[in-house]
């Protein structure tokens, strides 16, 4: 079932995804040492902004809203974010976070930076011009998905 796209199309979709997949793992395992997992530090750069309902949270992650709440407790616990009611909905709770929380996904940002830039130090230097060249793409693609 390909919905009428291009073999290419297919093809080139295929091998995205994968790369996005090995690329997830990687990520998740840099900064083994560092206090935030990579689920938690997905979280809290989620809700930077305005912050995040809790449902919304869950959906952005690909869990159920009992799993996200789990990890919003551990969070809460460790001061990094707070739940207060949602100003448009009484019923539900939206998630902040603090300024702990900002202070720990700088910090943990900074590392996996290190960590990535002495992975790229490898490439040659038309390699990195190509990924360069690809990162606006792919940030199209997140943001069309995303909408």
């Amino acid at each position: 079932m390909n919905d009428g796209f291009s073999p290419r199309l297919i093809d080139l979709a295929q091998e995205f995804r994968e790369a996005l997949r090995l690329g997830v793992y990687m990520f998740r395992r840099l900064d083994p040492e560092g206090d935030l997992t990579a689920a938690q530090l997905s979280l809290l750069s989620m809700i930077e902004g305005a912050g995040l309902r809790v449902g919304d949270i869950a959906k952005n992650l690909g869990i159920k809203v009992p799993s996200a709440t789990e990890q919003i407790i551990k969070l809460e616990r460790a001061g990094l974010v707070t739940r207060q009611p949602d100003p448009d909905d009484s019923r539900a709770v939206q998630v902040a976070i603090t300024k702990s929380g900002h202070a720990a996904v700088e910090s943990a940002n900074q590392r996996r930076n290190a960590m990535v830039a002495e992975l790229l130090q490898g490439l040659r230097p038309e390699e990195v011009d190509a990924l360069a060249a690809a990162l606006p793409v792919i940030s199209k693609i997140n943001s069309s998905f995303q909408n």
